[in-house]
């Protein structure tokens, strides 16, 4: 007799046991990108890997989740008691530790098509097994790399008295990754596992995300793996991410549809898009002090707006990222599309509104969404959609609720009157806000999504990227016409590192061929961007960066690696303002971005774009973009900050204020030490002959260091004190 679905154990160990036992000793294993991983799955199958050299173990992911390290002792008095209060009993990766440590055995390899930012820089392992590939085909490569075991991440509930599982956090690539391994797996008569592995703290995510039990070969169920799920912290958002922020929050049109990403300079887009909509005083007020609006007004007024949301934004973004449902709870994420064509049709033309009135059934009828006599089918679609009350029912073709029975004949005008004063409902139903793919975040952010009601969550659709990345229809996902009516004046906003003068980004690479991150989805949106009526897509670049004392432009003429080519160049966004760059000629473009480049560097391109016969020469940069320096920034947003605005973090932090400012004052203390160890030795010199500040006592007592005994902490405290005056804490 064939053993019905799923088998369920409660030891992982004896799971991966069974997995070699039915796959054999050639296991390669897919799993999703983040937080969705199954860890204690993951760590068995590896230890199994590691135990016998002969089962060859090929892992197949994306952005492996690591808890903080430390390598000082100064560092771990630092980061110890912060990693255990914020990421708890979260399982650390085994697979990713070897990797990190270069330990991994030679009969295990890990591939992944994203990485941590920088993360693996000096990795050859990962710089060698990294894989080039957008996020909407992920799942189609790694099932091409022969995958025959997914594991992934899940939580269940009861939804009409039957369990059902989420992938919650994780929807993006593993649906997609499974049916084409299934359909592999029929067409060649290979054999391969679905294993889950529930973690109850994982929010219960609805739409495409809700699967039956049977998906899964394998269910491992025990209570006590429910470990903390992987908390990323927020970054702190600074006065460039505040200005970047700001100026694209001016790009998003009221009615239309966002994405966006993680990160400080995510967060302060959300934070303009609040500080827009519930201070809108204080936002114009702004956007005249940074004088956008005489520079940048032209491409504000045609792209985006500087007044309240009225109609609203909704989301489709392959990250649902925290800053949405700050968004959501400020009343700004507030516009609803329907999985349904005839319906977004209806209201993109006007015809309907959310709001349902008395001549709702006479549109319905007259535009053949459903038929003048009414069928089951558009009885239950009715229902659906709320055009109906939930408490009316359909017996033998006869319409009843309460004492009340109606013909389903609509013909009859005065019988569809009744039927709409007693049936009708008074706003559409089962719409959504938001279409993602994946989450990951803080843990407050998972707190939240737990504390939501199920219908809150119902209103979030987790789905495949196949769905929200791109206009493609795919099986079982939204036609491209509703896709397209969906996203009614698209906004695609993403982050790069360079961008050079004729438009390219670079974003994910260097031009010596090293990897910092991946691809993702970028070119994704970019590409879509291009190809809604309406849409538009932002590449935020920070203008300059450092290391040390050196300052390097991100806006360079030229570089050996792109990410997004100049065809597909649109807007790019920087602390200085707003480049619209799409179906413009080579000489506007470069001069529009050099007017947002950092004023040091400016001339220097200016003259390379000169000597290379892309701009005239007589052209001059206009006087109005000659300021373009930190402090001038700094100047702008002093007073706004003494008012209580951008704030350090805006949607709060799992750092102690202690913390803020040993981490803001240590990291000086190291950028100084690596430009030279000179420089700090007076200061450090300085430290033994004084007394201990009574201001830096509560630093030290979180450091452990207010009572030295050894000579070693006797130091550390000099250290931290220094490092306090240095950044003039104390």
């Amino acid at each position: 007799m064939k053993k019905e679905k799923p088998i369920y154990f409660q030891d992982a160990d004896k799971c991966a046991a069974y997995v070699v036992e039915q796959i054999g000793k050639d296991i390669r294993l897919g799993m999703c990108l983040g937080l969705g991983k199954p860890n204690y799955f993951a760590n068995a199958i590896y230890k199994k890997a590691k135990e016998n050299p002969e089962i060859n173990l090929k892992i197949f992911t994306a952005l492996s989740l690591e808890k903080p390290t430390w390598s000082t002792e100064l560092e771990r008095r630092f980061m110890e008691p912060l990693v255990e209060r914020v990421w708890k009993d979260y399982v650390d990766l085994e697979y990713i530790l070897a990797v990190r440590n270069k330990k991994i055995p030679s009969n295990v390899e890990v591939y992944e098509f994203f990485y941590k930012a920088g993360g693996f820089l000096d990795n050859p392992h990962m710089q060698q097994n990294y894989i080039s590939t957008n996020y909407t085909h992920a799942a189609r490569d790694v099932v091409d790399n022969g995958v025959n075991l997914l594991g992934q991440l899940i939580c269940k509930s009861d939804i009409n008295k039957r369990t059902y599982y989420s992938l919650s956090c994780n929807s993006d690539t593993s649906l997609d990754a499974l049916r084409l391994m299934r359909e592999r797996d029929v067409s060649s008569g290979k054999k391969s596992l679905a294993v889950g592995e529930i973690n109850s703290n994982l929010p219960f995510m609805y739409g495409d995300a809700v699967v039956e039990p049977e998906v899964f070969d394998v269910v491992i169920d025990n209570p006590a793996y429910s470990a903390s799920l992987f908390g990323a912290p927020r970054e702190p958002v600074l006065t460039i991410d505040y200005m970047i922020g700001m100026y694209t929050s001016s790009l998003i049109k009221d009615g239309g549809t966002l994405q966006i990403g993680i990160g400080s300079l995510g967060d302060a887009i959300c934070y303009g898009l609040q500080m827009r909509h519930q201070q809108n005083t204080l936002y114009k007020e702004f956007i005249r002090d940074s004088n956008a609006l005489a520079k940048f007004g032209t491409t504000i007024d045609k792209v985006g707006g500087i007044d309240i949301f009225d109609k609203g934004i909704y989301g489709s973004t392959e990250m649902l990222v925290d800053g949405f449902i700050h968004l959501y709870k400020s009343g700004i994420m507030k516009r609803k599309v329907y999985d349904d064509v005839p319906i977004m049709r209806l209201l993109t033309s006007g015809k309907i509104k959310e709001t349902l009135t008395p001549n709702t059934l006479d549109i319905l009828i007259d535009y053949g969404v459903i038929q003048s006599v009414l069928t089951q089918e558009d009885f239950n679609y009715l229902i659906r959609f709320g055009f109906f009350k939930e408490q009316v029912k359909f017996e033998n073709n006869t319409i009843v609720v309460d004492s009340h029975r109606f013909s389903s004949d609509f013909n009859d005008k005065q019988n569809r009157e009744q039927v709409s004063k007693y049936c009708l409902g008074n706003r559409l139903r089962n719409g959504f806000w938001m279409h993602a793919g994946f989450f990951l975040g803080p843990q407050d952010f998972y707190d939240t999504l737990n504390q939501m009601t199920e219908e809150e969550r119902h209103e979030i659709n987790m789905t495949s990227v196949l769905n929200v990345n791109q206009l493609y229809a795919h099986q079982g996902y939204s036609s491209q016409e509703l896709k397209i009516l969906q996203r009614k004046d698209f906004r695609s906003i993403n982050a790069g590192l360079m961008v050079t003068l004729n438009g390219a980004v670079v974003s994910d690479g260097l031009e010596n061929g090293l990897v910092i991150s991946g691809v993702g989805g970028q070119f994704n949106f970019v590409a879509m961007s291009h190809e809604l009526p309406g849409g538009r897509g932002g590449i935020m670049i920070r203008s300059t960066r450092a290391k040390g004392k050196e300052v390097n432009s991100n806006v360079v003429y030229n570089y050996g690696h792109i990410t997004v080519p100049r065809h597909l160049r649109d807007i790019i966004i920087t602390e200085y303002g707003i480049a619209d760059l799409r179906g413009r000629e080579d000489k506007h473009i470069i001069a529009s971005l050099i007017n947002v480049a950092d004023s040091r560097f400016q001339d220097q391109l200016l003259q390379k774009a000169k000597s290379m016969g892309k701009l005239p020469q007589s052209y001059e940069i206009p006087d109005m973009f000659r300021n373009n320096y930190p402090e001038q920034l700094d100047k702008i947003v002093k007073s706004y900050k003494e008012k209580g605005l951008f704030p350090a973090f805006p949607f709060g932090t799992a750092f102690t204020k202690e913390e803020i400012v040993l981490g803001k004052s240590l990291r000086l203390f190291k950028q100084k030490a690596s430009e030279s160890k000179l420089s700090i030795l007076p200061g450090l010199i300085s430290q033994t002959i004084s007394a201990v500040p009574e201001t830096a006592k509560p630093y030290l007592e979180r450091m452990k260091l207010d009572k030295p005994t050894t000579t070693q902490e006797k130091m550390m405290q000099k250290i931290v004190v220094y490092s306090l005056i240095l950044s003039n804490q104390i």
